[in-house]
């Protein structure tokens, strides 16, 4: 089982350039995926986006590539044009504006294009940024899958508690008549009513199926199985398990409005806990 939320970073020193992927996942509905990356790079970001969706499935995905040059003076070019045209922009606005403050030199080299890196040194990268992309997804994957053994061992133990909860459940209802009986009785005591034996039998018989939560319990135990198979077969494990703990969730909710008594009570309101406490480790499963 894979988890959604990981990170892994990749660096190699190629070419006079110290090139850095940092893969950044969480979780997510679909599988979404960005990227940043030089604008000279970006013919190879279509075939890397496929690349990651035939390995992947799910999950938010950031990829973000950063070049240095080991050595700025062979990666770093004036871009004369770009400049030219953008002193031209400023003294036609300065001709049309009174009260211009000067430019700053630095603030037209940041200006975008103005320096960038040579376009002929980074196609040469291709390669190398491909197959750094490659480990770091496979750093990325290994991470989710560490994450992913975590989130089977804290379901499988809240899976655990809710077998014992049910365990502690069912003696409870065992002597649902008897006990709605003795409890009729004892207020038709206390009101001074009689009722006729027949009566009284009918009016136990309908509290005690309105009371009745056998079925309830019987599909909350085949819900906590199916989830143990689930979680021991094929993946991907993440909408199949949030379906399971909808249904889970709605069979606790039907079981603590049918409870009559207090710890029974008690027993629902934990049950309803334990299957939150999973609904959110689930959030994060691919």
């Amino acid at each position: 089982m894979y988890s959604m939320t990981a990170f892994a970073r990749a660096t190699i020193d190629t070419q006079g350039h110290h090139l850095i992927w940092e893969l950044k996942s969480v979780n997510h509905r679909f599988l979404e995926t960005s990227f940043r990356m030089p604008e000279a790079l970006r013919i190879i970001e279509h075939p890397l986006r496929e690349h990651l969706r035939k390995r992947l499935s799910r999950g938010k995905v950031e990829c973000n590539l950063r070049i240095e040059a080991i050595e700025a003076t062979d990666a770093m070019a004036l871009n004369q044009e770009k400049l030219d045209a953008l002193i031209v922009a400023i003294e036609h606005v300065r001709q049309h504006t009174a009260n211009t403050a000067p430019v700053d030199p630095l603030d037209l080299l940041r200006w975008p294009g103005v320096m960038s890196t040579t376009i002929g040194t980074l196609e040469n990268l291709q390669a190398g940024v491909s197959d750094l992309f490659d480990k770091a997804l496979d750093d990325l994957i290994l991470a989710r899958a560490r994450e992913g053994d975590q989130l089977i061992l804290a379901i499988e133990q809240r899976l655990d508690q809710i077998d014992h909860l049910l365990q502690t459940l069912k003696p409870m209802t065992d002597h649902l008549a008897l006990n709605q009986k003795n409890k009729l009785q004892d207020r038709l005591a206390h009101l001074k009513i009689t009722l006729d034996s027949s009566r009284l039998e009918q009016e136990v018989a309908l509290l005690a199926q309105r009371a009745d939560v056998a079925e309830e319990l019987d599909r909350l135990v085949i819900h906590v199985e199916e989830a143990r198979n689930h979680l021991a077969g094929k993946g991907p494990h993440g909408r199949r398990l949030d379906f399971l703990t909808q249904e889970l969730n709605r069979e606790a909710n039907t079981l603590g409005a049918k409870s009559v008594a207090p710890e029974q009570s008690q027993r629902a309101v934990d049950l309803k806990v334990l299957i939150e406490q999973i609904r959110e480790q689930v959030q994060n499963v691919e």
